[in-house]
Parts: C-alpha cells; sequence; structure tokens
C-alpha cells in the first residue's frame, strides 16, 4: 500500500472542447463530440475530431511544431497557474514528464508520404525525427513544462496514458521526483482507421458502449495532462493503480475479464481499500461486443455492491493513447462536481451486460472512482481516485 497523492491540476482538450470547462458542460448537457472524418478515406465513418483552432508553439520550438505538439501546448496552457506553483515549489531536476501516445507524429508523416507519392519528394520542412519520433513530443513537453527530471513515453495502444500514473506513484514512493506531469496525447491518423476497420472494429454509426445493438467503437483525438505531486493543494487523489497483463490475445479480450479483474484488484489493494468504498466506475466500455462483455464481468466479480458504470467514448471517441489519461480527468468530474454523465446510446441494455449501467445523469457523493483503460495484448491498467482529505 502506497500514500496517495495529490493532483494537483487538471487539463484536456479533445472534440467536446477545448479545455476541461468545455468537456465538462457538454458531458453534463448530454452531447457528443463525434462528427464527419476530416482526413480523406476510402469508407465513411464516425470520428471525434478536434474542432477548435490550436495555439502555435514558442519560435524556440517551431522546428518541432505539429498537431500532437500543439494539442500539448494547449493543454499546458491551461494549466499555467498549477504549473507555476510546481515550478516554484520543486526543482525542475525534481520533476518528471511521463506521457503515453500511440500515434506520435504519425499524422505528419503520413501527410509527407502522400506529398511525396503526388510530387516526387518530401515536405522542405519535414523532419522525421522532430515531428514523428515519441523524443519528439517528449522534447517538446519538457520544454514547455520546464521541467528536467526523468522523462518518458510510454506505447501500449490504449492504455498508453494510464500506464504513467503508476509510473508517478513509483517515482514518488521510491523519492526519485517531487511531482509530474503525467497524461497523454493521440491525433487522428489514416493508420489507425484503416487498422481498426481491418478488425472489424469500427461502428458505422456513434458508438453504444454496452447496448444491446452496438457494432463498434470510434476513433477520437485529443488527450489530458494531470499534475501529481508529493504534496500540494489537492483537487483529487492518485489513491492507486493497478496493472496487469494477462497476453490471452493480441486484439481480443479474455472472455471472463481475468485481466481487467486483476487490475482493479490491484488498484484497490495499492490504495488499502475494500471494493465497497468504490462508488463510481468510468469503464473502459469501447462499444465493441468483446470488451464490453468481458469488462461487465470483472466489474461485477470485483465491485459486488454494484456501483453506477459509465463509458464516455459515445461523447468523445476513443483516443486511444490519449484515453487513460482523458479518462481519468473525467473520472475526477464525479469526485469534485458530484455528478456522473449518462452512457449515451447504452439503452436497450444487452441483456448479458450485469454491471449497473447509467443512461442518465446521476447526481450523488462519489468519494472513491475507478477508472479503466484495457489494451491490445491483454494490458490492463486501472486508476482509482479519490477526493481530497
Amino acid at each position: 500500500m502506497s500514500r496517495p497523492q495529490p493532483i494537483t491540476g487538471v487539463s484536456a482538450i479533445n472534440c467536446l472542447g477545448a479545455t476541461l470547462d468545455e468537456t465538462r458542460e457538454a458531458l453534463r448537457t448530454g452531447r457528443s463530440g463525434l462528427g464527419i472524418c476530416p482526413i480523406e478515406l476510402p469508407f465513411e465513418v464516425l470520428v471525434g475530431a478536434i474542432g477548435s483552432p490550436l495555439p502555435e508553439l514558442p519560435r524556440a520550438l517551431a522546428p518541432w511544431s505539429t498537431r500532437t505538439a500543439q494539442i500539448a501546448q494547449a493543454m499546458i496552457l491551461e494549466l499555467e497557474a498549477p504549473l507555476q506553483t510546481m515550478r516554484a515549489r520543486w526543482r525542475p531536476e525534481r520533476i518528471a514528464v511521463l506521457l503515453g501516445t500511440s500515434t506520435a507524429g504519425a499524422d505528419v508523416t503520413e501527410n509527407a508520404y502522400r506529398e511525396f507519392l503526388e510530387q516526387g519528394a518530401l515536405p522542405h520542412d519535414y523532419d522525421l525525427f522532430r515531428q514523428h519520433t515519441y523524443g519528439a513530443i517528449l522534447h517538446v513537453m519538457c520544454e514547455l513544462v520546464g521541467a528536467k527530471g526523468p522523462a518518458w513515453v510510454a506505447s501500449t495502444a490504449c492504455t498508453s496514458s494510464a500506464k504513467p500514473f503508476a509510473t508517478a506513484r513509483r517515482l514518488i514512493e521510491a523519492d526519485v521526483i517531487d511531482a509530474a506531469v503525467v497524461g497523454g496525447i493521440d491525433t487522428l491518423c489514416g493508420m489507425t482507421l484503416q487498422g481498426f476497420r481491418s478488425l472489424d472494429a469500427l461502428s458505422k454509426t456513434r458508438c453504444r458502449p454496452f447496448a444491446a445493438d452496438r457494432d463498434g467503437l470510434n476513433i477520437g483525438e485529443g488527450g489530458a495532462l494531470l499534475l501529481i505531486e508529493r504534496e500540494g493543494d489537492a483537487r483529487a487523489l492518485l489513491e492507486g493503480v493497478g496493472e496487469s497483463s494477462d497476453a490471452y490475445h493480441i486484439s481480443g479480450p479474455h472472455p471472463e475479464g481475468d485481466g481487467a479483474r486483476l487490475a482493479m484488484e490491484r488498484a484497490l489493494a495499492d490504495a488499502g481499500l475494500d471494493a465497497m468504498a468504490v462508488d463510481h466506475v468510468n469503464a473502459h466500455g469501447t462499444g465493441t461486443r468483446l470488451n464490453d462483455a468481458a469488462e461487465s464481468l470483472a466489474i461485477t466479480s470485483v465491485l459486488s455492491h454494484a456501483p453506477p458504470v459509465v463509458s464516455t467514448k459515445a461523447y468523445t471517441g476513443h483516443l486511444l493513447g490519449g484515453a487513460g489519461a482523458t479518462e481519468a480527468a473525467i473520472a475526477m468530474l464525479a469526485i469534485t462536481e458530484g455528478w456522473i454523465p449518462a452512457s449515451l446510446g447504452a439503452l436497450p441494455l444487452d441483456e448479458s451486460i450485469e454491471a449497473r449501467v447509467v443512461a442518465e445523469r446521476m447526481d450523488g457523493r462519489f468519494r472513491h472512482v475507478l477508472s479503466n483503460s484495457f489494451a491490445f495484448g491483454g494490458n490492463n491498467v486501472s486508476v482509482l481516485l479519490g477526493a481530497a482529505r
């Protein structure tokens, strides 16, 4: 069991809006941000595309300018006040940047290769190392944050931005750092859209997690950042993180939800809490038949008291590498705002789903909330957040 760590700041950007406040308002009113895909594809698909204008990078970082980097800049600007406090409290060598992404700069490389096919040459300003790689966005983030501590990127598909929560906890507990900027970013690109279509996993309409007629997921873009510190003015607490890897199948979950169950149990053990303490679950809830069924089994096996369950992917789409952090930020809203959003499109509920999926917005007192993220290869993470004490 580890000590809970204060979460002192949070920001988010996605198809619902350019800030966490705009995301919160859309969730409160039940407004989905899914719409027509801005990328030219040989098939029609709904996606969660960011429609807000993105800020330019500082001049010194202009060679690293990409959509991914601009999304990072937007989130950093939203965190300006708590970041200033963090920098005043801790030395830069004791501040980490821990990120997740699955696409990195793939959208830039796709556009550059398209120009190569059409014009016979790559764009003159295209730079593979400064625009495509994981190290590129890591460099931009470290410069924008002013951090000089440990810095790395996890790329574990749909758990990419949930894994850094565990890393932050371990580094703080080991006295390697005092604070971390944790989160993730993904952008829309042809690679992921074509890939999920090849798996027959894309819905032809807005996804309907846990519904009887669910037929797949929608892809989104964006991300979230959370500031985790050894001490500070907490908006909420990072109480525990559970990880597992069941390695059941490269793209399908264990049918009994074994890996998901183990991740939730380990998050509770890390926090030193009984399962009965959990007031709400922000589910991974992709809208695919196998994932939702396996997750429901896992939730009911661990949380027999049936806390309310919501998937928010019908609002934002599946942000892949940005999903874990985004949904942790949304889970925080339940704690700080005293309500959870409706699980859009969940009715009529699949009769085999035993988890208590909430199809209408619910008010309540949510002191401890689990946020689930499950990925290809059986990589599973469950993040347990709690109310500031």
